[in-house]
């Protein structure tokens, strides 16, 4: 998931039903620009009252989030260092815990909380802090008149819908992502001032997000969200870890006219600049990845020749030719066949050698024999590890071993007693022939 601008993972403003991977932390930068020829000011009431002096400037925040056990993200957010009078410092800590993870495609459920330091004026007024992340005199706990205003904590509620993409055709591998939640606090507080809010939802907030796969090793997620008060846009790029991102604030404002001049009705360009680092065993960046794609096992027949029919009658080897060996295939399925001293493979009632069904008939599933990164003999990465190849190949027994993940569409496999994280993998050559891949702690910590 990318980054937030202000309480780590999530679209621009609003939380998912995800958190960050175990042991991987992410470190934050974001900031809006803001230009008004003048702001408006507040009554006791809460009313406009006047106007106020302009704003020209660029409003910046920082934070910092860790997951842990696959299921719990924690972190603090740096808004605000200003001198006493000015504001003082806002800083906050944020927590959600995820309670439904889907295994793949489906349905996940978390809750959270955000927690941000009142500002502080040295006039005596109680004062709240604002959902962008700014020091306001305008924004007070009370007025006269209206219920009391707590954006303090903010407790929520969320979901997420994790969708494959519909990868067809010229359409890059993608993913989808629907979101929606209710909260209290930042998410619905202030809805009662006018220059705070223009329309809000009662706490409700919603977002969507396309993960398009560049390459091995990025992706670009394109969002739009409602936070309860603002509908954002905004786009963010993951290289390898190294993530860059800007975002149109407000888009569901136009700009301030008919003499209302307020910083939250005005649409805002915002910039975003993000690490991911996995701390697990050694501090690597963190590649992002897209759902796991299975590769169909199929079976492509070749078009008859034209106009000719041939029909050859095969001389069969005699029975009892051949030795019984079973293969693991990349699939996990075992097959029995028949081997020959020559190295033959015969198969079916007739054992009839397969080299001469081919290309109409093969085994099934995917193999790593002729792939390129194969031959090369370039590490495997997965969950924040890079494997590399031991020397030597040879058979596994498809019982003992189970499919855990899949590298550039070739399965990976491991032992079924085997506990994260992996010590080895097992990739499939070609049918029964297996290769090992191994985590050296030692290599990888001298490095």
């Amino acid at each position: 998931m990318p980054s937030t601008q202000r309480y780590g993972s999530g679209l621009i403003n609003i939380p998912v039903a995800s958190v960050l991977p175990h042991m991987m932390i992410t470190g934050t930068y974001s900031g809006f620009f803001m230009d008004l020829s003048r702001t408006i000011e507040v009554d006791g009431s809460g009313n406009e009252a006047g106007f106020g002096a302009p704003i020209k400037d660029f409003f910046s925040d920082a934070s910092f989030a860790l997951g842990l056990f696959d299921r719990v993200e924690i972190g603090t957010t740096l808004q605000s260092f200003n001198e006493p009078g000015l504001g003082g410092n806002m800083w906050g800590v944020f927590g959600r815990a995820q309670l439904l993870r889907p295994q793949g495609q489906g349905l996940g459920l978390a809750f959270g909380g955000r927690y941000v330091t009142t500002p502080n004026f040295e006039d005596g007024i109680a004062y709240q802090p604002t959902r962008l992340g700014i020091p306001d005199k305008r924004f007070r706990k009370s007025y006269v008149g209206l219920e009391d205003v707590n954006t303090k904590l903010s407790l929520y509620g969320v979901a997420t819908v994790h969708i494959q993409g519909f990868d067809e055709g010229a359409l890059p591998e993608h993913d989808i992502t629907v979101t929606g939640g209710y909260g209290s606090g930042m998410f619905k507080d202030g809805d009662e001032l006018e220059f705070y809010r223009s329309i809000d939802s009662e706490g409700w907030f919603f977002g969507s997000a396309v993960h398009v796969g560049i390459g091995n090793s990025s992706i670009l997620t394109v969002m739009s969200e409602y936070d309860g008060f603002d509908v954002n846009l905004g786009a963010q790029l993951d290289m390898a870890g190294i993530r860059i991102g800007a975002q149109y604030l407000a888009v569901n404002y136009s700009e301030p006219s008919g003499g209302h001049h307020s910083e939250y009705w005005k649409p805002k360009l915002a910039v975003l600049g993000s690490v991911a680092i996995g701390v697990r065993d050694k501090l690597v960046l963190h590649r992002p990845s897209l759902m796991e794609r299975l590769a169909p096992d199929t079976v492509v027949l070749p078009a008859p020749p034209p106009d000719t029919v041939r029909i050859e009658v095969a001389t069969l080897p005699p029975g009892g030719e051949g030795s019984l060996v079973n293969l693991c295939l990349s699939t996990g399925e075992t097959v029995q066949v028949r081997l020959t001293p020559e190295g033959d493979t015969l198969i079916g009632p007739g054992r009839i050698p397969i080299r001469t069904l081919q290309p109409v008939l093969d085994f099934a599933g995917t193999y790593a024999g002729t792939a390129q990164w194969f031959v090369s003999s370039d590490p495997i990465f997965f969950e924040d590890r890079m494997y590399e190849k031991m020397v030597g190949e040879g058979p596994v027994d498809c019982e003992q071993i189970m499919r855990v993940g899949q590298h550039l569409g070739v399965g990976l496999f491991t032992p079924r007693n085997a506990d994260r994280p992996f010590e080895t993998f097992y990739v499939a050559v070609r049918p029964g022939v297996w290769q090992t891949y191994f985590y050296r702690q030692e290599k990888l910590m001298s490095n």
